[in-house]
């Protein structure tokens, strides 16, 4: 006796093979030997239990399979092993591990089914924090002392002036992309003057916006979701209820406003840059001097391609502010919910502006602003 689990395999005088099980068949000690014992070459008539000093529930389920798989007879059991086995026999060691794949004619419904509810439920968490916020705005607006001027500063930093770099410079090469390209397409008219044109009203009107949209999105939306997502895991928030201190007020509001106010300066900035260059390959590629593309700008864009663009850009700085800040509301469980939560923020914003600036196009080539 080693104090470990054994076993041999004996003939008896009628020739036929017995297993003989010997030691303590615990899940501590028969680890060691459960791989041979699933290799054994049958036939095996008997398994003797009879030197077994010890067994447990998993000794006896591993009985339960040899005899199972070998059509063995199980003898020389003590009453305590008799009682696991027992218990055990009707437990097979070959259960599925995966759920019965459905046919297709239910596992479809069934998936149609599931996304409608959680559709339902998206929208209505949407407009319960839509409903929050504008209780916290009325709120505010009662006591406009308790209104976080600091933090609505500190975000109008974060959106807007650290912003500005990574923008000018998307806005400056999408600026000489749009030019170079627009160029070499107009030559083949002889119309390569036209680049003033083509520059200042698709920059102006949409891609300073919509690119400056997006580019807040993916910087400030997914800042939102991260930071207040962490602070829910934290606890940060529960604690600021319990103190009576509104998250909304404190957490959301600051933020939406700061992407509203700061979104039309910085798709200004976004399309003065992009319109500069242009200029810059103009002045390069078309012999068209650098101020005189500059000041061509002003008599062929119409005023309104201006407005189109700065009416635009709060409404997306909204739906950029309210996607970060939802999805950072709605994280629990776990670290891992709030990389999935932000990614959520980042999609679900950049396709609302895209979706919302098709309707802004036709509304406004509608009312004459084409």
């Amino acid at each position: 006796m080693n104090g470990l689990a054994n076993y041999r395999l004996e003939q008896s005088g009628n020739g036929e093979t017995v297993l003989a099980l010997s030691g303590p068949y615990l899940v501590s000690t028969i680890g060691a030997i459960d791989a041979e014992l699933r290799l054994l070459a049958g036939p095996i008539a008997r398994i003797d239990l009879s030197d077994l000093s010890e067994i447990d529930t998993v000794g006896a389920w591993i009985t339960n399979n040899l005899a199972r798989q070998h059509g063995a007879e199980i003898c020389g059991a003590n009453a305590r092993a008799e009682r696991l086995i027992d218990a055990l026999k009707d437990m097979g060691g070959e259960e599925r591990l995966v759920p019965e794949l459905l046919p297709l004619w239910e596992r479809v419904p069934l998936a149609m089914g599931e996304k409608v509810f959680a559709a339902r439920d998206g929208i209505m968490g949407v407009l319960s924090f839509l409903g929050a916020i504008i209780s916290a705005s009325a709120h505010l607006a009662r006591h406009p002392r308790r209104f976080r001027i600091l933090a609505l500063v500190h975000q109008l930093e974060l959106v807007g002036v650290t912003a500005l770099p990574i923008i000018g410079l998307m806005s400056f090469l999408i600026g000489i992309v749009i030019a170079q390209q627009g160029a070499v397409q107009l030559a083949q008219f002889g119309a390569e003057t036209l680049t003033v044109n083509l520059v200042g009203r698709i920059t102006l009107r949409e891609l300073g916006v919509l690119m400056t949209a997006i580019m807040v999105a993916g910087r400030s939306g997914s800042a939102f979701a991260a930071q207040i997502g962490t602070m829910k895991l934290t606890e940060e928030v529960d604690a600021m209820r319990t103190i009576g201190i509104s998250p909304v007020e404190a957490l959301v509001i600051p933020r939406i406003l700061a992407a509203v106010i700061m979104m039309p300066l910085l798709g200004f900035y976004s399309a003065g840059v992009g319109i500069i260059g242009g200029a810059v390959i103009g002045d390069v590629m078309l012999n068209i001097p650098f101020w005189t593309f500059l000041s061509r700008i002003h008599e062929v864009v119409p005023l309104h391609d201006l407005w189109v663009g700065l009416l635009k850009a709060p409404v997306f700085g909204l739906i950029v502010a309210l996607a970060g800040c939802y999805h950072g509301m709605q994280v629990k469980g776990n670290s891992e919910e709030v990389g999935l939560r932000t990614t959520m923020a980042v999609v679900s914003a950049i396709f609302a502006v895209i979706v919302l600036d098709a309707f802004f196009a036709v509304f406004f080539t509608e009312i004459g602003w084409g």
